[in-house]
C-alpha cells in the first residue's frame, strides 16, 4: 500500500476501534505481550542486525543507547504493556452531565482522538509504548521511527499487529512507514490523521509543524535544569544531579544545565564535579563556577541553550533565586525544571514561577516520565500548553464529543418562552 492507502486502512479502523470494549482491548493488550515474549528471539537478532550495521556507519554513541533492545529492553516493554491492563480506560469516561431541562440530557463523553502519526527517534522501545498507548486509547496509529532501527521495528510491528489483530481489533489499525519520503507524504494527509507527535530535535518539530495543517504535539528539546538553592541540603543536591545527569544522558529528561546559589557554591562545586567527574561527565563552567573550581572547561552563551544527550554539563552560579528562575525561563525548554531546598516557601515559588511542563522539588529529573508516573508508558513528553502537557499517557490520546439525550424536544420551545432552560448538574454517567 502506498501512504495514503494506509492512512485510509487506519482511519477506518480508528471508526471501529472507538468501540471495542475496555475487556476486548486488555485481552488484545495481553496477546501482545504474550507474542511479544514468544518472540523474544527474533525481536533481539533484529536488534543485534540493527545495531552492528549502526556501529559500521558511525551512529554517535548516545544514538546507539538508544538502539539497543536487548532482553532488559524487552521485559520493560513487556512490563509496560502489561501495566495497561490495570489502568482504567479513559474512553467512554463522562466528564460532564448537564440536565439542560427535564428529560434533554447533555454528557461530556471521552473518546479516541482517531488516527495519531508518530515519528520518533532511534528507540524501538518507543514502537512498543506508542502502539500499545494508542490500543488501549481506541486510537489507529502510523508509526515511522529511526532507520537505524528498521530491522527490529519491523518485527516489532509485525508481532504486535498480528497478536492484536488475532485478538479481534480491526485489520490495519497499525501501520509502519519506513522513509523520509513516506513522512513528508503523511504530512499533507489532514483528511486522514487527526494529530502528529514528533520525536526529535528542535529543527525536525519544526520542520514537521511547519509542513503540516494537521495539529502537533510535542517538544522540541530537553533542556533541563537543577537549581541547588542557598537553603539546599547539599548531600542531597549531589545524589539529585548526578542522578539527574548520569542515569541515562542521552533522553530528553536528563539535566543539561546545573544553576547554584552564590552562597553555596563554594561549598558545594568542589564536591558534585568531583562526583561528576568520577562519573565520567564533562563539566563546563561560567566564569565565578570556575573561580571556585580552576580545573573546570568555560561555558560560551551557547552552552545555556544546548541539549547534550551526552557526559556533558553545563554550570552556572547565580546571585539568587529569581535570577534561577529567569535562567530557566529563558534558556529552558519548558520540560523539567528541578529546585533542591529545605525552605518549603521558596520550593513552592519556584514551582509556581518556572513555566514547565514538569517542575519538581528534591528529586531527579529524570522521574518525568510517563511510566514513572504511572500512566503507563507515554507516546511523548508535551511543552505545548493545550490539550495535554507533560508525559503524555492515555489521558492525553483522548478527546471528548457532546451527547444529548432528549424526549422530543424543539428550540423553538425555548426561544418563545414556552420552556425553560435548567441547567442542573447531574450525577450520572451517560447511558442509553
Amino acid at each position: 500500500m502506498d501512504i495514503r492507502q494506509m492512512a485510509m486502512a487506519a482511519k477506518s479502523a480508528a471508526v471501529k476501534l472507538a468501540a471495542v470494549k475496555t475487556a476486548e482491548k486488555n485481552d488484545a493488550l495481553q496477546a501482545v505481550a504474550d507474542a511479544l515474549r514468544a518472540h523474544a528471539a527474533a525481536i533481539i537478532a533484529a536488534n543485534r542486525e540493527d545495531m552492528a550495521a549502526a556501529e559500521t556507519s558511525g551512529l554517535a554513541a548516545p544514538l546507539l543507547k538508544r538502539l539497543k533492545f536487548d532482553e532488559t529492553k524487552l521485559a520493560e516493554v513487556i512490563a509496560g504493556v502489561e501495566s495497561l491492563l490495570g489502568l482504567p480506560d479513559p474512553v467512554g469516561t463522562t466528564l460532564r452531565a448537564t440536565e439542560l431541562d427535564e428529560g434533554l440530557e447533555l454528557y461530556q463523553v471521552a473518546c479516541p482522538i482517531g488516527v495519531i502519526g508518530v515519528i520518533f527517534e532511534s528507540r524501538p522501545d518507543a514502537l512498543v509504548q506508542i502502539s500499545s498507548l494508542c490500543l488501549k486509547s481506541g486510537n489507529a496509529a502510523l508509526l515511522k521511527g529511526g532507520s537505524e532501527a528498521l530491522h527490529t521495528n519491523r518485527v516489532l510491528a509485525a508481532v504486535i499487529r498480528g497478536a492484536s489483530e488475532a485478538a479481534g481489533i480491526a485489520s490495519g489499525w497499525l501501520q509502519l512507514l519506513e522513509t523520509r519520503s513516506d513522512v513528508n507524504e503523511m504530512l499533507a494527509l489532514d483528511d486522514c490523521i487527526d494529530l502528529i507527535i514528533p520525536r526529535g530535535s528542535n529543527a525536525f518539530v519544526k520542520y514537521i509543524m511547519d509542513h503540516s495543517n494537521i495539529p502537533v504535539l510535542g517538544h522540541a528539546d530537553g533542556i533541563c535544569h537543577v537549581y541547588v538553592d542557598a537553603a539546599a541540603d547539599l548531600a542531597m543536591a549531589s545524589r539529585v544531579v548526578c542522578d539527574s545527569k548520569c542515569q541515562y544522558v542521552s533522553v530528553c529528561n536528563a539535566l543539561e544545565t546545573l544553576l547554584v546559589h552564590q552562597s553555596v557554591a563554594p561549598a558545594f562545586l568542589p564536591r558534585v564535579v568531583s562526583d561528576l567527574q568520577a562519573r565520567g561527565v564533562r563539566v563546563l563552567g561560567c566564569e565565578r563556577s570556575r573561580a571556585i573550581v580552576p580545573s573546570l572547561k568555560e561555558a560560551t552563551a551557547a552552552d545555556w541553550d544546548t541539549e547534550y544527550l551526552d557526559y556533558v554539563l553545563s554550570v552556572r552560579v547565580v546571585d539568587d533565586f529569581d535570577m534561577a528562575v529567569d535562567h530557566i525561563n529563558e534558556h529552558g525548554s519548558g520540560h523539567t525544571d528541578v529546585i533542591v531546598t529545605a525552605d518549603a516557601g521558596v520550593a513552592s515559588r519556584f514551582m509556581s514561577l518556572v513555566d514547565s511542563g514538569n517542575v519538581f522539588w528534591n528529586c531527579s529529573s529524570r522521574f518525568s516520565d510517563g511510566f514513572r508516573y504511572g500512566l503507563g508508558a507515554e507516546v511523548g513528553i508535551s511543552t505545548n500548553k493545550i490539550h495535554a502537557r507533560g508525559p503524555v499517557g492515555l489521558e492525553g490520546l483522548v478527546i471528548y464529543k457532546w451527547l444529548l439525550k432528549g424526549s422530543g424536544q424543539i428550540v423553538a420551545d425555548y426561544a418563545d418562552g414556552r420552556r425553560h432552560f435548567t441547567h442542573l448538574p447531574l450525577k450520572k454517567d451517560f447511558s442509553i
